[in-house]
């Protein structure tokens, strides 16, 4: 069981991937067209959110709620 449990943490070391670089190199090494790019995924991913917050009861997630913003944002002054 410990050599499974080993054998996982090594996989996730190996997969180790740099995401800043990652994300340049999708839009070949063009910093705008990446923030863009994020700038849109972060828009689309908010509207999903407020979608799936209107549509989720508070029955069925004990009264927990999304939020758009991040706890670390919130705690700012």
């Amino acid at each position: 069981m410990a050599a499974a449990k080993n054998a996982c943490e090594t996989d996730q070391d190996n997969q180790e991937i740099d995401e800043v670089a990652a994300a340049l190199a999708w839009h070949d090494g063009d910093a705008e067209a990446t923030i863009r790019t994020l700038l849109d995924d972060c828009k689309h991913l908010r509207e999903q959110l407020a979608l799936a917050e209107i549509a989720t009861s508070l029955g069925f997630t004990r009264g927990w709620r999304p939020t758009c913003v991040r706890s670390s944002e919130a705690e700012q002054p």
